[in-house]
């Protein structure tokens, strides 16, 4: 399972009514890559989700997960966070064992 928070439903109803697709979901995941072995997968998806996706809702916003992404991310928050440094989702998930220095990887 995947939680969202109320700043990252916020945020995703945000950019979704920007682009002018209301039905549009956000489809997280994951893919090889990266300087530790992993990194995180965000698109939007304009259509229906996948035979095998998993959806997840808060608030009238949708998060799709494929069944390989959700072996790495059961667990996991999406939050939204804004810091000194700028701002952006931020995966809270415990399965992570180290993150590269730059954190746009992860290695489990």
């Amino acid at each position: 399972m995947i939680s969202i928070t109320d700043k990252a439903a916020v945020e995703i109803r945000r950019q979704r009514d920007t682009r002018g697709t209301p039905e549009a979901a956000l489809r997280v995941g994951i893919r090889g890559g990266g300087c530790t072995g992993f990194s995180y997968l965000f698109e939007w998806a304009d259509g229906a989700p996948r035979a095998k996706d998993n959806v997840f809702e808060k608030d009238g916003v949708k998060v799709y997960v494929d069944p390989k992404s959700l072996v790495y991310l059961d667990g996991t928050e999406l939050d939204f966070v804004t810091t000194m440094m700028g701002y952006g989702f931020k995966f809270n998930n415990p399965n992570v064992k180290s993150t590269c220095g730059c954190g746009e990887s992860v290695q489990f």
